[in-house]
Order: structure tokens, then C-alpha cells, then sequence
């Protein structure tokens, strides 16, 4: 898949995007959960090749459960008080057919691990007030437990409260600042 870009700086517009997770429950159905707060820059060279690197505001979770966002806002899951910010810094794009791998270094809670997220491109367009905007949807699945989330409660019927596989789910838009 052809992503064509244009060449310099681009800074996410949390305005339009949403970094999104879900993960199990109960081991019968799924939680929905977001971060209301990150920046993230998209720097593009001449030849193509690109820097992509994020900041996740950790204590922006919100899954509109009160009691529930604290608890994973608290020591048990993520810590925000210790570890305020989740951070993504890419190493590496490649092409796989309509989508491309984006691989980098994802680090939750101190803790970095190689992740690679399927993404697909939504285009490149100029908005009516002159800014030059790109979309993308990206997708991975990673273990929490790898990132030291490993808090769980075991459930009388078997299984756990908590599924280790979180789908993180991405729908960013980024406006080019310029060289």
C-alpha cells in the first residue's frame, strides 16, 4: 500500500482522535475504555521514511465507570501517580498489502515492550480552513500482564475478572505543521 505524505511535521489532533482499548470482563463480555489526552508527532523525511512518536496521559483513562477508572488508575493497574505517562516511539513501517505494520517501543507503567500495530491509512485532505489533515485506524493486541498489569480476581464460577489480551484501538488524525 502506497501512503504518500507529505514530507515534514505533523502533530496529532486530539481533537479528532480517540485511543481506545477493550478488554474482558468477567470472561462474558467486553469493556470500552479511553484516553481523553495525548500528543504525538508524525515527522515524515523526503525519501518517506518516518518518526512516530506518542505521550499518553495515563490518568485521562476513562471507561464512564467512576469507581472502575479509579481502580485502574490507581496502584493495581496503571499507577498514574508513579507512572503519569504511556509512551509509543516507532522503529519500524511496513507495507502488507491495503495495510502496513507500524512497529515501535510501547512502555506502560515503566515497563517497554516491542509492539506492532496494523494500520491502515485514511487519506491525506485539505480541510475547509486550510490545514492540511491525515487519518489513519490502527489496531494491536497486547498481554497486560507483560506491562506488570497483572492485578486480578478470581471468579466462583472459574476464570478471572480480568482478561489478560487488551485490544488497543486507534482512530488518529494528524495536521501538518511545516517543515
Amino acid at each position: 500500500m502506497a501512503v504518500t505524505l507529505t514530507p515534514g511535521t505533523w502533530t496529532l489532533d486530539s481533537a479528532h482522535s480517540e485511543i481506545g482499548l477493550t478488554v474482558r470482563h468477567a470472561g462474558i463480555s467486553k469493556v470500552r475504555a479511553v484516553f481523553e489526552e495525548a500528543t504525538g508527532t508524525l515527522k515524515v523525511a523526503e525519501d518517506g521514511t518516518t518518526d512516530v512518536n506518542a505521550v499518553v496521559r495515563a490518568e485521562s483513562f476513562n471507561s464512564k465507570n467512576e469507581d472502575r477508572d479509579a481502580h485502574v488508575r490507581g496502584e493495581d493497574f496503571l499507577d498514574v501517580e508513579k507512572y503519569p505517562e504511556m509512551t509509543f516511539v516507532a522503529t519500524g513501517v511496513k507495507p502488507t498489502g491495503e495495510t502496513f505494520d507500524l512497529t515501535g517501543e510501547l512502555t506502560i507503567r515503566g515497563v517497554s515492550k516491542e509492539v506492532t500495530f496494523e494500520v491502515e491509512f485514511g487519506g491525506q485532505a485539505v480541510d475547509p480552513f486550510g490545514a492540511t489533515r491525515a487519518g489513519f485506524s490502527a489496531s494491536s493486541v497486547i498481554s497486560r500482564k507483560e506491562f506488570g498489569l497483572s492485578w486480578n480476581a478470581a471468579l466462583e464460577t472459574g476464570g478471572v475478572l480480568v482478561g489478560d489480551k487488551v485490544t488497543l484501538d486507534l482512530e488518529v488524525a494528524f495536521v501538518h505543521q511545516g517543515e
